[in-house]
């Protein structure tokens, strides 16, 4: 067991398993105590339970054994899986079951850092003997308050939770992510050979998919591997921040501030580096479902986070590796998936295909992202009427233009009514000629294409 120094943190990372799909599993046994229990079937959270689109938020232990995956379209959850049971998003019940495990992780600590609604780190480093039960009184600190912890949350409320022990928040938060569900790991800097870095490194915490495979192109298949690589060498291939940051989490070295008033965010935004550049050829298939993807992904951490955004943006990386962004202000603040992929497309259509669209100049894109900004609770959902006239002013340039396209097609259309009438005109001018010949020279006057010598 780890020897604790007296100047030694001691964190904690509490993260409940399988959040939403067990707090819906939970409202359900509530409203029928008769009914299924989501947890112990192939059941899964996210979409639109009646159109069955949308993407998985959360998904059962059955479930994973069929290869549901969370952030997969529901579609391709239900090819792999078709009895899988679909539930609805019920933010408001998860937040209360988010409030109920909070105020128990704060009778054992002044300092809870809630990371998201469903997993907070602590700082125990003052906690000794705060223990509220007999049952495991016999185990070494912090083993004891960690089990205490676990069963007290699935006693008084009804669901798992993992437990992760080190001295620092990065290595907590490695092993609440062990073997789960409800488990109590420890990793503490003695145990990073043996426990961390045999992993992949993609299951780093804090490197990013894009992060990850320019590690493999490097070499680096095991966080190990990455710890043992040089510092210079990762900036040099990873930008210095990235770098930095990928040496000292692959050798355990992180934070142990736990801050106990969760910062708000200013913004919400994913993006998503490519496997094949965004091309005209293949941005109405690929490029739509990057931007969908994105979208549900924003808005449902928005969602979680309670907040809306009344500005919409979006950003590229083009093959010669320079960004660029648009973004448009909202006339009431969204937080709904389809609002914004929705304007997230127009904008990147705007970028893509307008008159100097990087398409028409022979660029193609790499990296897409989308984000929103402008935040607000929603207590205040009025339109401003800066955006109001905006708004109004673009659809009546639209309506403007709509209507120039109709009277040039109805000008088309008369322009070939004409032409159908002169031709019809000249058509019968010409019969009424030959039929005047032939009633004076008779009908053999004329041969077709000629007059007859006898006209002559």
């Amino acid at each position: 067991m780890h020897e604790w120094k007296q100047d030694e943190h001691c964190i904690f990372h509490v993260d409940v398993n399988s959040a939403f799909l067990s707090w819906s599993a939970l409202k359900k046994l509530e409203d029928d105590p008769e009914a299924v229990d989501l947890r112990e079937i192939p059941s899964a959270v996210g979409g639109d339970v009646q159109t069955r689109h949308g993407i998985i938020t959360a998904k059962s232990i059955p479930a994973k054994k069929y290869g549901v995956q969370t952030g997969e379209p529901v579609v391709k959850a239900l090819q792999k899986c078709p009895s899988l049971v679909l539930v609805k998003s019920d933010f408001a019940v998860y937040r209360r079951y988010s409030h109920a495990l909070m105020d128990i992780l704060r009778e054992y600590t002044d300092f809870v850092e809630q990371a998201s609604i469903d997993e907070a780190y602590l700082d125990m480093t003052q906690s000794r003997g705060k223990l509220k039960n007999s049952e495991t009184e016999d185990m070494p600190w912090p083993l004891n308050a960690a089990h205490e912890i676990r069963k007290r949350v699935y006693r008084e409320l009804g669901f798992t939770v993992n437990v992760g022990i080190s001295v620092n928040k990065l290595l907590a938060k490695m092993a609440s992510d062990f073997e789960k569900p409800d488990k109590v790991h420890t990793l503490f800097p003695e145990e990073v050979p043996a426990k961390m870095w045999p992993l992949p490194v993609r299951e780093l915490h804090g490197c990013g998919k894009a992060t990850a495979q320019r590690l493999h192109q490097m070499g680096i298949e095991t966080i190990g591997q990455a710890a043992r690589m040089s510092l210079p060498i990762l900036q040099a291939n990873l930008g210095e921040k990235a770098g930095l940051y990928i040496w000292k989490s692959s050798n355990g070295r992180g934070s142990v501030n736990v801050k106990t008033e969760r910062e708000k965010a200013k913004s919400f935004s994913n993006e998503e580096t490519t496997t094949q550049d965004i091309t005209n050829e293949n941005y109405r298939t690929l490029g739509l479902e990057i931007i969908g993807r994105l979208s549900s992904k924003v808005a449902s951490r928005m969602e979680k986070a309670g907040v809306y955004a009344q500005t919409v943006g979006v950003n590229v990386k083009t093959e010669d590796f320079r960004r660029h962004s648009r973004q448009v202000t909202l006339i009431s603040p969204t937080r709904d998936a389809e609002v914004i992929r929705r304007e997230s497309e127009k904008l990147m259509e705007d970028m893509v295909f307008g008159d100097n669209g990087f398409f028409a100049a022979g660029h193609g894109l790499r990296l897409i992202g989308i984000g929103c900004t402008n935040l607000s609770d929603g207590s205040y959902m009025q339109m401003d009427l800066f955006s109001w006239a905006q708004t109004l002013e673009e659809r009546e340039r639209e309506e403007k233009q709509e209507k120039a396209r109709l009277r040039k097609e109805e000008q088309t259309q008369e322009e070939l009514r004409r032409k159908e009438e002169k031709q019809k005109q000249k058509k019968e001018k010409l019969e009424e000629m030959m039929a005047r010949v032939q009633t004076r020279y008779g009908k053999a006057a004329i041969s077709k294409g000629a007059v007859s010598k006898n006209s002559e």
